[in-house]
Formats: C-alpha cells, sequence, structure tokens
C-alpha cells in the first residue's frame, strides 16, 4: 500500500503547465514587422508562421484583423519568425533553402503539420504553475520582441540553442551551431526574456523593454524581475528542426559547417535570433495563463482547430523574389546591429 501511495504521490507533482502546441509554415519572406518595421524588404529572409495580417509593418491589435492563423490554438493570430537557415555549397557557392519539418513528438489532435515550429508559453517550468507564486500577465496589443543579434559573435543571451539530432534524439545543447553533419537535421531554440518594463510595446532596439532573468538553457524558472522591469509575462519560446541530412553528403570530410543563417554572420551561429509579434484574440491567452496544469489541450479556454484547416491559412508575396533552390547570394561581411539597418540592406540575399 505504501508503495502505492508513493506512486500516487509522484504522479500528482509530475504535471505539465503552460501551452504547447505547432505552426504550419505560414511563408518565407524578406519581411521583418518586429526587427525592421516597414522595410520591404528587410535584411535577409525569414520564416514565419501564424496569423494572416502578417506585413511589412503592423501595429494594433493583430489579433482583431487577422481572419486566420496556421498555428493549432484557434485563437493565436499572433506571427512568430526566425531566420531562414540556407546550405552553402562548399564548391559552387550557391544556396539552397533548408527545409523546417514538424517538431517530435507532435500532441493530440497536430498530425498534418507542414514545416513551421512549435511554440511555447511557460508559467513557471515545464512541470508546474506554481500560480499562487506570481502572477503571469498576457502580452498587450501591438507587443513585440526581438531575442538574439544577428550581429552576434559570442553568446548574447541563455537560451538561444542547437541540437544536433541523430534520428529523433536531439544530442546535447549547445550555442554553437554543430560542426558535424546531423543525419537527424539542426534542431534550434529561443528562448524569450520573462520581464517586461510594463509601459513600451517596443523599444528602439527592440529589446530594452524586456529583460532577462534566466542564466541557464532549457525551460527552467525564471528569477524574480528587476524593478525595472517588474512585469512578469509567458516564457515564450521556439523550437524548430531544420531537415539538413539531404545535404549531409555534399559536406566534405573534414570541410567547415556549410550551414549558414539567411543573413550568413558568424560561422559559430551565434547570430541566431527570432522574433514575436503578440496577436491572441481577446483575453484568451490571460485565460489560459491563469488556469492550472494546462499544458496539453490549452485549459479548455482556447479552441483547437485541426493542422488541415490551419495548413489552408497564406498570405501573398509582398517582395517577389526566390528563397528556395539554387540561389547565387552576393553577401556583405559586417552587419550592422538594431536599430542602425537601413531598408533593402544589401547584406542578404540579392536573388534573382
Amino acid at each position: 500500500m505504501k508503495s502505492l501511495s508513493a506512486t500516487l504521490a509522484l504522479i500528482a507533482i509530475v504535471v505539465e503547465a503552460g501551452l504547447r502546441f505547432p505552426c504550419s509554415t505560414l511563408t518565407f519572406q524578406r519581411l521583418d514587422p518586429a526587427g525592421q518595421p516597414g522595410s520591404l524588404p528587410s535584411a535577409h529572409v525569414h520564416h514565419i508562421v501564424g496569423g494572416n495580417a502578417f506585413n511589412a509593418s503592423m501595429s494594433g491589435d493583430v489579433g482583431a484583423r487577422a481572419t486566420c492563423t496556421t498555428c493549432q490554438m484557434a485563437d493565436d493570430f499572433s506571427n512568430y519568425w526566425t531566420a531562414t537557415l540556407y546550405f552553402k555549397h562548399p564548391t559552387n557557392g550557391s544556396y539552397h533553402r533548408v527545409t523546417p519539418t514538424p517538431v517530435i513528438p507532435l500532441l493530440g489532435g497536430s498530425d498534418g503539420a507542414k514545416g513551421g515550429l512549435t511554440v511555447y508559453y511557460t508559467q513557471f517550468d515545464l512541470n508546474r504553475d506554481s500560480l499562487n507564486q506570481q502572477k503571469i500577465k498576457a502580452f498587450p496589443p501591438g507587443f513585440r520582441m526581438v531575442v538574439g543579434s544577428p550581429g552576434a559573435t559570442t553568446k548574447n543571451h541563455a537560451g538561444l540553442s542547437y541540437q544536433c539530432m541523430t534520428g529523433t534524439n536531439r544530442g546535447a545543447i549547445t550555442n554553437t551551431i554543430p560542426t558535424k553533419p546531423c543525419s537527424g537535421g539542426i534542431f534550434t531554440t529561443h528562448h524569450f526574456p520573462p520581464c517586461w518594463d510594463g509601459k513600451n510595446l517596443d523599444s528602439p532596439d527592440h529589446m530594452s523593454h524586456m529583460y532577462n532573468t534566466v542564466t541557464s538553457e532549457g525551460f527552467t524558472n525564471a528569477p524574480a524581475c528587476p524593478a525595472s522591469h517588474p512585469v512578469r509575462v509567458p516564457q515564450v519560446t521556439f523550437e524548430t528542426v531544420w531537415d539538413t541530412s539531404k545535404f549531409n553528403s555534399m559536406w566534405p570530410s573534414g570541410g567547415a559547417n556549410p550551414f549558414v543563417w539567411s543573413f550568413e554572420g558568424s560561422a559559430t551561429g551565434y547570430g541566431t535570433h527570432a522574433d514575436y509579434l503578440f496577436g491572441w484574440k481577446d483575453d484568451s491567452l490571460q485565460k489560459a495563463m491563469d488556469k492550472s496544469e494546462c499544458f496539453y489541450d490549452g485549459c479548455g479556454s482556447i479552441t483547437k482547430q485541426k493542422m488541415a484547416v490551419a495548413n489552408q491559412c497564406t498570405v501573398k508575396d509582398m517582395v517577389g523574389e526566390a528563397t528556395e533552390g539554387s540561389c547565387s547570394a552576393s553577401l556583405l561581411a559586417v552587419y550592422k546591429p538594431f536599430p542602425k539597418i537601413s531598408p533593402g540592406m544589401a547584406i542578404s540575399f540579392n536573388i534573382p
């Protein structure tokens, strides 16, 4: 009996808190309404998921304007995007876009996701919500943030990581891009800061209105927020699997890593970064964050849609350039950091 009681107690403790759901790919375009709002085109190609209000310039209540989303949570019209991974051919220098694949395991009802990434909103960590210890405030309409910097040459933020996959095994977490072929692809993670100043929807560098108190990798609880950024928000995270396997045979034995982000940047991969623009409908995200143990089902307050429906959501081509196939690229060696980037800066892929 004691053994059974102990087992039941353990089960009661091991719960999962927060939201985790897939979003199919919406588009690949040189647009960046968080990092370079209004620039058409932006500096480099992005992999974008989420609501169909996505555009070069976005403000106000995105959730009220979008009519569909590629995300499983039907009330989430937010947009999530990262730079795009390319294979740079070691012989002829051509660039080939790497395809993202759904993160495994898929959760219930999420079969059919196409490409895309998996999004997390955690309240405390993956095992507890601890809502009695801290109030989680959802983001307001118009909010946006950027994590990481394309010009980085050293580690600049905890939670920006890579894993070299063997099959479905993700491998060890590193802050630099893998330097050997990965049979299962390259797994990337982007954790955003958990503390907001409570005033500004954005900042000149798209980062200063946020503050990171997390110093470790993985889904850990964020230490207390400072007085300058006192508002504890959900910890937002993106996970992406880049299917690099079909290019591994073209990677010369002992050769340098041939995979680069769409801005190229440092060979270390430290320049990995991600952008977020809030667009949940009404107070749906706040309701989820106020609920205990809502990791899988949306806490009963959020409607899920079938991924077959999500995959029908699209946006038009606003830039008018190819982003895949065999591409010749003209890149500058120096990437100016935010906010000094000028529209159409020639450090991006100039693809005919």
